[in-house]
């Protein structure tokens, strides 16, 4: 296949059968289209444990060519402390300008003619160039705590967001929707919230758009986490019968679709990619992961969750220090210390907090980083205490801890989607690995040989539009 520049669209956790179903039914259009003129894949991941089948391991793994076996990034946040190559370092090293805008766990780079924007939860990371921080800043907080109305928003950060999608990108129709949606919430129900997801979805393609126009980067990646938190709430909305805990009619009504709508989201934006694109460019499908119905804790009211209103605050009153706190998924959070010995000072403290004679934490460490979230996944009663065992802290738990108002429903399965354009349409039918993913997008970029010596994945084979045409067989040859 003839190398031309590369566009990733990493939709995580889109799910294969979910696609075929309603292609099938006609409702992804642009995603038809797509497949159709693809070589198609399911990926499989590259491990067999659940402690490991985590978006932030694999979209890693995806990106470097490595297994976690070699690689050890465990943590969301850990990607950007590693030192592997990953295929923007592996271009950049080739001299090539390439883009990631909000590419999973990935380090920062400031090469001349690239673009850096963070997944929104590593937003240490610096954008590059540094015009991007507004922007950053701003998703990052929102995605971070858009559970938590005590959060509250900045005007100021606003404010830069508004004038820097003004000055980069921002189309008419984007603003038609976001003000569609805000009356739709208004005026028929706010429930209805939940689709404000997909604007900021909209957002970032915008601000993609300006970037990739005027940078003209080899290879670009784009990620979007929204369909993922979709299916995470309301899988079990979609298809109650496989849950014993099941939704009431009237949510049901709401939220039944959800998850279709978040796919008709991203066929919307399939659409726009190629539009966007043209011939000028390949775009490449891929998911990492997809999901399955969560059961494990069905008949004992299913699974929720519970995250601290003010989680600098509830540090500070309790005693506990650290260099940083940073959100990282749901009810998680990442403490970094200075030194192995703070963080274990910091652990002692947090095991000694109990609620009903059940511990509140669950804690795991790193060195002087320690990883800690609120571990009581049922109903906490109302009157309910958290105590410490030096008895020096007593506080209601719903004073200090909100509910976040779902149960889990959807949770992680190891194959994924991956589908390459401008080849001659076929499926291939047993999974391949996602270790694969980066030597195979090296080579359609006819950079082989920057491909390193110690990846597991191989190139695969993929026949093009032109070879079929001209009998020529599999190629992928720049």
């Amino acid at each position: 296949m003839s190398a031309k520049p590369i566009i990733l669209l990493e939709f995580n956790e889109l799910c294969p059968s979910l696609l075929d179903k309603w292609m099938g039914e006609g409702l992804l259009p642009n995603f038809q289209a797509l497949y159709d003129r693809s070589a198609v894949f399911t990926t499989d991941a590259d491990v067999d444990e659940p402690e490991y089948l985590e978006p932030w391991i694999q979209w890693y793994s995806l990106h470097t060519g490595l297994p976690y076996a070699d690689h050890k990034v465990f943590h969301l946040t850990d990607g950007p402390k590693a030192d592997h190559d990953d295929i923007w370092r592996l271009l950049i090293d080739a001299g090539e300008p390439v883009m990631a805008c909000g590419s999973m766990n990935t380090k920062a780079f400031a090469s001349e003619g690239s673009v850096y924007i963070s997944d929104p939860w590593c937003d240490s990371q610096d954008p590059y160039p540094a015009e991007l921080s507004a922007y950053q800043q701003f998703v990052a907080r929102n995605v971070q705590e858009y559970s938590n109305k005590d959060a509250g928003s900045p005007v100021a950060a606003a404010a830069a967001f508004l004038a820097f999608m003004a000055r980069h990108g921002l189309r008419t129709s984007t603003v038609t929707d976001i003000v569609k949606q805000l009356i739709s919430e208004k005026m028929q129900d706010k429930r209805l919230h939940y689709k404000r997801a997909a604007l900021l979805d909209r957002l970032q393609f915008d601000v993609f758009r300006h970037f990739w126009r005027q940078k003209k980067p080899t290879f670009a990646t784009f990620f979007i986490n929204s369909t993922a938190h979709l299916q995470h709430t309301y899988w079990r909305h979609m298809e109650p019968d496989a849950f014993t805990e099941k939704p009431n009619a009237s949510d049901i009504e709401v939220y039944g679709g959800a998850v279709l709508f978040g796919y008709r989201a991203m066929d919307r934006l399939i659409g726009d990619f190629t539009k966007m694109v043209g011939d000028h460019a390949r775009l490449v499908f891929a998911t990492a992961l997809s999901q399955q119905p969560f059961l494990k804790r069905e008949g004992r009211g299913g699974q929720t969750f519970y995250r601290p209103r003010k989680v600098e605050k509830m540090l500070k009153d309790w005693g506990i220090q650290s260099n940083s706190v940073e959100p990282v998924m749901t009810h998680q959070y990442m403490l970094r210390h200075d030194d192995e010995a703070k963080a274990m000072a910091t652990i002692a403290r947090l095991k000694s907090f109990q609620v009903g004679g059940e511990t509140l934490f669950g804690i795991k460490h790193d060195g002087a980083d320690v990883f800690v979230g609120c571990q009581l996944f049922e109903t906490v009663p109302e009157n309910a205490e958290i105590v410490s065992s030096d008895a020096a802290i007593s506080a209601p738990f719903h004073e200090v801890f909100y509910h976040i108002d779902s149960l889990k429903s959807g949770c992680h399965h190891p194959h994924g989607a991956l589908w390459i354009e401008n080849a001659v349409h076929h499926r291939e039918t047993e999974p391949v690995s996602i270790l694969d993913v980066m030597p195979t997008l090296l080579a359609l970029l006819g950079k082989e040989s920057q491909i390193p010596k110690g990846v597991n994945g191989s190139v695969l084979p993929i026949k093009s539009q032109t070879a079929a045409e001209k009998d020529e067989g599999f190629a992928l040859a720049g």
